[in-house]
């Protein structure tokens, strides 16, 4: 069976929810401690959302010093899958495995949403269930989620298809182009602000056209990553 880790560092909320959509995906999960230097031969790894260490100095920065990143980078530059949910996104960009980082909320608020996305790059590892120009719904929470990079960042992002989810309807915090989430040029990490781990199991997901929080567009997300493993 496919074995997908969850790293769980100091401050990390959304660590059991990563592992129940692993699991509901047909995965197993694996439990993975930040202070560890272990991947435990996982085939995929999840960052998951939260405010690890507090967020303290700026979201994501120490958790991308803890000595299990030292693994994670090394295993996603040789073409591991890595996710990046939230506050994952934001060690991401702090271990330069992304570019660009995420900032405070233009509108200085914590913002608590179900969010529209389109899925704009399928040829990723944790994007192959979707259709390119798909627009899905997952839940947003986060105060420090504006993706911001330099012109030349975002011109080569654009136009290398690299931008994988886009905000529609609302840009809920002031990310550059709508950018909700980034993959890196292998396509094998992607990073994204809103939680799809929130949209996996019919009564506890977004509101759908055909029932009351019966959306779950985000399983999706972690059954591309076990297509990707299982084609690999």
């Amino acid at each position: 069976m496919t074995r997908v880790g969850v790293v769980t560092f100091p401050g990390s909320l959304d660590d059991g929810d990563a592992r129940r959509a692993v699991r509901l995906a047909g995965a197993e999960p694996v439990r993975l401690w930040h202070g560890d230097h272990d991947l435990q031969d996982v085939d995929a790894v999840v960052l998951p959302g939260g405010f690890s260490y507090g967020d303290y100095l700026r979201c994501g920065a120490i958790a991308a010093l803890s000595p299990i990143m030292t693994e994670v980078v090394q295993a996603a530059e040789a073409g591991l899958p890595v996710l990046g949910i939230c506050n994952g996104f934001q060690m991401l960009t702090e271990a330069h495995l992304l570019p660009g980082g995420l900032v405070r909320n233009d509108h200085g608020a914590f913002v608590c949403r179900d969010q529209r996305l389109r899925v704009e790059h399928t040829g990723t590892a944790w994007t192959g269930a979707f259709t390119a120009g798909e627009e899905i719904v997952v839940p947003l929470k986060n105060g420090e989620g504006g993706f911001v990079a330099d012109a030349q960042t975002v011109e080569r992002l654009e136009g290398e298809g690299r931008v994988v989810f886009r905000y529609v309807g609302v840009n809920p915090n002031g990310s550059v182009g709508d950018i909700a989430g980034i993959a890196n040029e292998r396509g094998n990490v992607v990073g994204l602000m809103p939680h799809p781990e929130h949209a996996v199991e019919p009564g506890f997901g977004p509101d759908t056209a055909q029932a009351m929080r019966s959306g779950v567009d985000g399983l999706r997300v972690f059954r591309s990553a076990l297509e990707s493993v299982l084609a690999a």
